[in-house]
């Protein structure tokens, strides 16, 4: 979903925001989309691109709180509510299409349940060999450690023929 927000910049108490939109799930001050405007609590000073504001709002963007109060005072979210009273007007006059929906037989549906039962047994049996495995590849660790004491034992000799 995308989000029309607060992106702080500036300096350590002296902060800055730009009004971006930007996917909801990326970090407060990480990558943004596109920039709507600026805003100084500082002064009090806001900068916003109208046009840029109003696409994504019609497109379905959710402003936060503090964007929210800013666009209604720069007259934004006004314009927006008169844009969405002026639609449905043009809905009703254009005709309307029929839906086509086609619906499929409820015997297909429990067929189907059906065969998807069978698999999931299926995988149960394999998974029960395949603990068979790993009991083999606990009995080469165990031959494995063999050879390895081995070899300590003729580096024990080579160094006693020294």
């Amino acid at each position: 979903m995308v989000k029309l927000r607060l992106k702080r910049a500036g300096k350590k108490r002296a902060a800055f925001y730009r009004i971006v939109a930007s996917d909801s799930r990326v970090k407060r001050d990480g990558e943004y989309i596109e920039l709507v405007g600026t805003y100084n609590p500082i002064n009090g000073e806001v900068n916003l691109q109208n046009e840029i504001a109003l696409k994504w709002l019609k497109n379905g963007a959710q402003p936060t709180d503090t964007v929210r109060s800013i666009l209604s005072k720069n007259g934004i979210m006004k314009e927006l509510h008169d844009y969405k009273i002026a639609l449905p007007k043009d809905k009703e006059s254009a005709p309307k299409k029929e839906s086509k929906s086609v619906k499929k037989p409820a015997t297909a549906k429990t067929a189907t349940k059906s065969t998807a039962a069978k698999p999931a047994t299926a995988k149960t049996a394999t998974k029960s060999t395949a603990a068979k495995p790993a009991t083999a590849k606990t009995a080469t660790k165990s031959t494995a450690a063999k050879p390895a004491t081995a070899k300590t034992a003729t580096s024990k000799t080579k160094k006693e023929d020294k």
